[in-house]
């Protein structure tokens, strides 16, 4: 059992990151709602990437073969994740850089502080990153008096726009052309002020601006997409090439990492860059694929450092059923085909990680209790399960963690459950006669209750208003019987 889990299955901590939400998800869902702008945007940009991502998955013969290889590796993956960890670990050291092992985000946070303290920095430039969103880096730093400036396109709308993102892959997805032209006229130094809208034009203006910061920065903090134990390699796949100045341009290059990024071998990656930018961003592959492993002398970063991030990473892993949500390569499918997150949007969610994938990760990283409004978030309609691209069955981990929910809540008011009760009553019942007969005359008030004659009257219409009820036969058993 020492080989299980990397350490104690301990949860993400309270108070530090964005995995958890100020209010529930039905309340922050209503507001959302009634934001007809908002949804307008949704509706159009995850109408656009489901058509691009349709028409390039349809050009491939062997893309279920694809998933089903996807979720092999990950399966193997979770299941020796303790050693591959350890050799990511012995090849990265090998090729000049240094490995740090963080065990939550308040360690984490530290670690990247004190390195960036060490290089004598005040500003860091930042590749986009779920991992650095999910600790609050950039709280961390700017308390430390470090200055973090996002570089990817949608991440700096969001930074500039003092917003959160709402989108795994589009975090300013909530946002329009018209809404980012007045956050850049308002927040971007030196910004013509006859800026339009046009897209081209909004990109060349965030090109200028961050120019600046790519020729002066000497330090960067990235994420990574895949590590390849075998070799210590890490990569970095995106569209703008943003990421690749960062990459290669500072003296010193710090990597957070979710410990479930990791594959074991050059051969598994080239599945997941088959998968991840046509389920993503509807390309054949990323415009942009960096990859580096430790310190080259003279050429890139001279000092590489990989923070290996856990955040409750352990305890997801300690879930036979749940541990699923960790073969999530981060491609937002999900969340382009769910009906939920179309009308809600992220900010919905209360966490850095939104739609269907959110709904299961986010509270299984922070418990189920500390996000127990997530797992009821979805209408179980499957979509997403059709969608990702490895093939996790997000649906039957939300029913599992619904059950968890409902089961911590009986334990915690000392109540019995449902099917105890219901099963002691029906007992009861069965065991006298007249009583049996009664309920049985009874339930033929259903044929005329609820909606088209199949549900139950208040207050047990709250079982039928979403179930058909088997309509009561006109004459019982025994009642045929006693005719006889």
């Amino acid at each position: 059992m020492t080989e299980t889990f990397l350490g104690m299955p301990a949860t993400a901590p309270r108070g530090v990151g964005h995995l958890r939400g100020d209010e529930p998800f039905p309340v922050a869902a209503r507001r959302s709602l009634a934001d007809a702008q908002l949804r307008r945007n949704l509706g159009h940009a995850t109408s656009t990437i489901r058509a691009k991502s349709a028409a390039v998955i349809g050009e491939v013969p062997d893309w279920q073969k694809l998933r089903e290889a996807g979720r092999a590796i990950k399966t193997d993956v979770m299941a020796r994740l303790p050693e591959l960890l350890r050799q990511l670990e012995a090849a990265v050291t090998a090729a000049g850089g240094t490995v740090h092992w963080a065990a939550d985000a308040v360690e984490a946070n530290r670690i990247v502080t004190d390195l960036v303290r060490a290089t004598g920095s005040d500003r860091v430039m930042k590749v986009k990153s779920m991992a650095t969103q999910e600790i609050g880096l950039n709280e961390a730093l700017e308390a430390a008096g470090i200055e973090p400036v996002e570089t990817d396109l949608a991440e700096l709308i969001v930074q500039l726009g003092r917003d959160k993102p709402s989108h795994i892959l589009v975090p300013a997805i909530h946002r329009n052309r018209a809404e980012i032209r007045e956050i850049f006229l308002r927040e971007m130094p030196g910004v013509d002020p006859a800026l339009t809208d046009e897209p081209a034009i909004l990109a060349a203006a965030a090109r200028r601006h961050l120019r600046r910061t790519f020729l002066s920065t000497r330090v960067a903090v990235s994420g990574a997409n895949f590590a390849v134990a075998e070799t210590g390699t890490l990569a970095v796949v995106e569209s703008e090439g943003n990421g690749r100045m960062c990459l290669t341009l500072p003296d010193t290059l710090i990597t957070v990492m979710g410990i479930e990024k990791v594959v074991p071998t050059w051969t598994d990656l080239e599945v997941f860059l088959q998968l991840l930018p046509r389920a993503s961003t509807g390309e054949r592959m990323n415009p942009y694929t960096s990859m580096w492993t430790g310190v080259t002398p003279g050429d890139g970063p001279q000092a590489f450092h990989l923070v290996l991030l856990d955040n409750g990473r352990s305890a997801v892993l300690a879930d036979e059923v749940g541990r699923q949500a960790l073969h999530c390569i981060r491609c937002s499918a999900c969340l382009n085909v769910c009906p939920v997150y179309e009308r809600t949007g992220g900010h919905a969610y209360g966490s850095v990680y939104p739609g269907p994938i959110g709904a299961v990760l986010s509270p299984q990283l922070t418990g189920v209790e500390d996000n127990a409004s997530l797992p009821y978030a979805s209408s179980l309609c499957g979509a997403c399960f059709d969608a990702c691209p490895v093939m996790i069955d997000i649906p039957s981990i939300l029913v599992h963690l619904r059950g968890q929910h409902v089961a911590a809540y009986r334990s915690e008011h000392r109540l019995p459950s449902v099917e105890a009760v219901t099963m002691a009553a029906a007992a009861y019942t069965m065991d006298h006669l007249p009583l049996y007969e009664a309920a049985q005359r009874a339930s033929r008030v259903s044929r005329f209750a609820g909606r088209r004659g199949g549900g139950l009257p208040p207050p047990l219409s709250g079982w039928t208003i979403g179930r058909d009820l088997p309509q009561p036969p006109q004459q019982t058993f025994r009642e045929w019987w006693a005719q006889r």
